[in-house]
This record gives structure tokens, C-alpha cells and sequence, in this order.
């Protein structure tokens, strides 16, 4: 890797050592904000998530930072900054600290609000995603306690996992107080234990909702089926329409490319997505092509009756929830125009469909070069002794390309604590811990990396 020498071994040593003999505090923090239910879904109490809130700006003010906790409408933000000195540049740290609901408690092998530890990893709702992000923030700046080599600003969002509705406004009602030379958003995963990344592109996303429907009332099945259609099995056969018969997403006009070549076969996709022996993979082209840069279908949710409660009826009515993954590049607009489009060339029999858009989120695509990108991958490399890579995500974060719209000019880092065993969102949910200490590592690392360059 080739990047200015701006800290020497030593500076680089003593770094590292002051974040090692920081963890224990460190861990206790993220475990005591992990204990806050700070669920942001409407159907949660709300005051888990202020109080998640005022937790994180109490550890921040404890740091020195000039700490508010503002909301436009939304969920509880919290925003800091700390001078550094004169002339040097200024760094903006994100997070969040809201979390998904927990889902069924008998899928959790312990209290998802009750961090435990089993194998080196730390297990609990949010212990990853994203209060680790949250704490890794904390522990870079006690690591300089008291010597910032750079300013430093904070913001940590309470609605990430709802979306980030409010964040338009409050981008717009206090984007000063954020802006920066470089931005570091902590809500991505590292390519693998031992292997850091930088996440330089991401799939944008549309949630829709279809609903088919063939009837004006149910009706009885032996009477009148065999020529009425029923709307579950129209339904189901829309929805078949999504895909061709090699697995590709065959709503035409919607972008795809080719993704970096980087070593990723089937049997690390077998193992890291649990999937059963037996299956097949779907679509064509590498497999990181389909999972970063190739648009991607998926029923995440259909309305019917249940199996254990279904009557002899023809169902006049069914509807289904489509999320929809797309090329980093592609305006969400344009493909909403598209499955809209698709869904009503393809209706079978006849039948009513009709389509609502849920939600839509633009992609990021990073042109990952320059003095900013390369003190960050050399952060990295002090914090695990080895090259990052430059990975892709198939997920959607829109918050992303909302800062890189509002802040231009700055160098947009995407990193994260996560790794491929973090099982965000679902059950079991955890931090690999020696990861973790070397996230905190490399941010406190890439601080005074950037704090040490050249001026001018």
C-alpha cells in the first residue's frame, strides 16, 4: 500500500496500546447502552429511544464534546463537536443508535437486551448494529483524550433502522454544525474476520406493495373454481414473473454490471448465508456481481389466509410486499417506473393489479481516491497488520448518498464493526470482539493520521 508515512511505528504502537487498555471501559458502555430498548418502530416506547439518546450525548459530553440532542419531526439525534487544532481538518463521525425489534424471543439463544459473551463474540440486540458503531466512535476519541489531532464532529442518528425520514431536515436545520473534510459512517461490515474493508459501493432499494385482485367476494371453491381465478394463485404467478428461469431479475431497463474481481466462491456463500445443502444458487455472473452491482427481487411479505385457518374459498383479493435491491447508480424512480410497468404487462387472466410505493433509497457509488482514502486504508493496515479491501454491499444505507448530496466537497469513508457471522437484523445478533478492538483501533489510528498531514 502506498501512503504518505505521516505517523511513525511508535505513534502507530502507542495507539494501539491506548486503545487496548481502553476496551474494558469500552465494553462496559456499549454493554450498558445495548441494555436501552431503543427499538425506533412506532409500536415500541419512544422513551427507550430518548433514553438511548441521552445515554449516548451523556458519553460524548464525558469526552468533551459541546453535545444537543435535537429531532425535526423524527426520532431523537444527538450532535457534538470538539475543536482540534488550528488549521487541521475537521472529521465528521456517524452512527445510530436505534435498533431492530428484537423479532421472536424464542429465536435468541439469551435475552436479546441482555448482552452475553460466548466465543469471543458479544451477543445482544444492537451490540453490533450499530452501537458498536456508536462506542467505536467514543473509543477513538478517549484515545486522544484531551489531544484531538483534528476536530472533531459527531452525529448519531435515532431512526436509521425506520429509514432516516427526518434526516432531510435535519441535514437542512443543522447541516452546518456537520460539515467536514472527511466523513465516517460507521454502519458497514469488514470482508472477513482478520480482513478490514472500506465499503465503496452500495444497491439502492424499492419496497412496494402489490395487490392482485380477481373477484368482488370470495366464493366457494368447488363451485366456481375452475374458471375463476382465484387471487392468491394469480398472485403467485405474477410474482413467478419477477425472475427468468435461470434466477435473473427480468423486470426490463434496470442496470447491472460487473463487480470487482475479489476471491469469493460458493462454498463461503453456502457458509455465510446458511444456505441448505441442496439449493441452488440463482442469476448468472459472479457471485459478487449478483450481490453487489445486479439488481435483486424478493417477496418479503404476502397477505393470505392461513393454512391452518383456510376455508374452501376462491380469495378475491391477495397482496404481497417486493423489496427490490438495484445497481448503485440507478435512480430509484426510474425503477419504481420499471416493476410498475412489469407488474402490469405481466398481470395474469385479466386480473386488477394495482401497486403502492413504500419506500425508495438511492445507492452510493464512492470514487475512492485520494489523501483522505489513503491515510483510511492505512489506518486500517496498522489496526490489523493487513491490507483492507474495497468491497461492495448488497444492502441499501440512503443516509449515505443524503450526506454525500448535502456535503460534496467531502471524503465519504463507509465503514463498520460487522462481520459476515454479525447477523444483523436477525436473531442472535453479535460483535466479534478482537474485531471490534481494532474498528476502535483503526478510527483512533485514522484521526491522527489525518490530523499529521500536510497542511495547505
Amino acid at each position: 500500500m502506498t501512503s504518505p508515512d505521516v505517523l511513525s511505528q511508535d505513534q502507530i504502537q502507542t495507539i494501539r496500546d491506548r486503545v487496548r487498555d481502553l476496551m474494558p471501559g469500552v465494553r462496559a458502555d456499549l454493554e450498558a447502552l445495548t441494555r436501552i430498548p431503543s427499538v425506533s418502530l412506532d409500536s415500541f416506547d419512544q422513551a427507550q429511544v430518548q433514553r438511548s439518546a441521552e445515554a449516548t450525548a451523556e458519553l460524548l459530553r464525558a469526552e468533551g464534546l459541546d453535545v444537543e440532542i435535537v429531532s425535526e419531526g423524527g426520532r431523537p439525534a444527538v450532535i457534538g463537536h470538539v475543536a482540534g487544532p488550528e488549521g487541521s481538518p475537521t472529521v465528521l463521525l456517524y452512527a445510530h443508535h436505534d435498533v431492530q425489534p428484537p423479532g421472536a424471543l424464542e429465536d435468541w439463544d439469551t435475552d436479546p437486551f441482555e448482552p452475553t459473551e460466548r466465543d469471543g463474540r458479544l451477543y445482544g440486540r444492537g451490540a453490533a448494529d450499530d452501537k458498536a458503531g456508536v462506542m467505536a466512535h467514543v473509543a477513538a476519541l478517549r484515545a486522544h483524550s484531551g489531544e484531538l489531532p483534528c476536530s472533531v464532529r459527531i452525529f448519531v442518528e435515532g431512526e436509521e433502522e425506520i429509514a432516516s425520514e427526518s434526516l432531510p431536515r435535519i441535514l437542512s436545520e443543522h447541516g452546518d454544525k456537520l460539515e467536514a473534510d472527511a466523513i465516517v459512517l460507521a454502519d458497514s461490515l469488514n470482508w472477513a474476520i482478520g480482513t478490514p474493508a472500506l465499503t465503496t459501493t452500495l444497491r439502492g432499494s424499492i419496497r412496494a406493495v402489490v395487490t392482485v385482485r380477481t373477484l368482488d367476494h370470495g366464493v366457494h371453491s368447488g363451485m366456481f373454481g375452475g374458471a375463476c381465478p382465484d387471487a392468491l394463485t394469480t398472485l403467485a404467478r405474477l410474482l413467478a414473473t419477477l425472475h427468468d428461469d435461470q434466477g435473473d431479475v427480468a423486470i426490463e431497463g434496470l442496470k447491472a454490471t460487473d463487480a470487482p474481481e475479489l476471491d469469493y466462491d460458493e462454498a463461503r456463500l453456502r457458509e455465510e448465508s446458511g444456505l441448505l445443502p441442496g439449493t441452488e444458487l440463482i442469476g448468472t455472473g459472479s457471485i459478487l456481481s449478483r450481490l453487489w452491482t445486479k439488481p435483486a427481487a424478493v417477496v418479503i411479505g404476502i397477505d393470505a389466509p392461513a393454512v391452518d385457518e383456510a376455508g374452501n374459498v376462491l380469495n378475491a383479493s391477495a397482496r404481497a410486499k417486493i423489496n427490490l435491491r438495484l445497481h448503485p447508480q440507478e435512480d430509484p424512480q426510474d425503477a419504481w417506473a420499471a416493476l410498475q410497468r412489469h407488474l402490469a404487462d405481466y398481470a395474469p387472466w385479466g386480473a386488477t393489479v394495482e401497486v403502492e410505493l413504500d419506500e425508495q433509497g438511492w445507492g452510493f457509488a464512492a470514487d475512492a481516491q485520494g489523501p483522505v482514502y489513503d491515510q483510511a486504508r492505512a489506518a486500517f493496515a496498522d489496526a490489523w497488520g493487513t491490507d483492507p479491501v474495497d468491497v461492495g454491499i448488497g444492502g441499501s444505507i440512503p443516509f449515505v448518498q443524503a450526506f454525500a448530496e448535502r456535503f460534496p466537497d467531502a471524503a465519504i469513508l463507509v465503514t463498520g464493526v460487522e462481520d459476515p457471522d454479525t447477523r444483523a437484523h436477525g436473531a442472535n445478533e453479535s460483535l466479534h470482539l478482537g474485531e471490534f478492538e481494532r474498528t476502535c483501533a483503526a478510527e483512533a489510528l485514522l484521526l491522527a493520521r489525518l490530523g499529521a498531514m500536510p497542511r495547505g
